[in-house]
């Protein structure tokens, strides 16, 4: 069973900082694509990051998150972070994690190309 699981949501003040993690079990780890996406209340789901496996390498941040966001992973841990800096009240939502396999998506996986997702971790930015 695969099972995608989130994890360092929670409140924090503006121009604060948080950690995800997100942590992958039952994939081939270095076959797929992790992505992070959120939604904030009565809005669209929103792709906001992501790491490509280690074969293909790289990775991608919506305009909206680059140069606070950085995404990492730890491969011996089946683990990707999300470090979140200088967050912003629109930055609260709750963040999901997902999985897309390589060549299943074109330049970055959408929400539809992700074959497994996390629960989903809240993250509130108070201002």
């Amino acid at each position: 069973e695969v099972q995608l699981v989130e994890s360092g949501g929670g409140l924090v003040q503006a121009g604060g900082s948080l950690r995800l993690s997100c942590a992958a079990s039952g994939l081939t780890f270095d076959e797929y694509a992790i992505a992070w996406f959120r939604q904030a209340p009565g809005k669209e789901r929103e792709g906001i990051s992501c790491i490509f496996s280690s074969a293909n390498g790289g990775t991608y941040y919506a305009d909206s998150v680059k140069g606070r966001f950085t995404i990492s992973s730890d491969n011996a841990k089946n683990t990707v972070y999300l470090q979140m800096n200088n967050l912003k009240p629109e930055d609260t939502a709750v963040y999901y994690c997902a999985a897309a396999l390589e060549g299943d998506y074109n330049d970055y996986p959408m929400s539809h190309d992700c074959d497994y997702w996390g629960q989903g971790t809240l993250v509130t930015v108070s201002s």
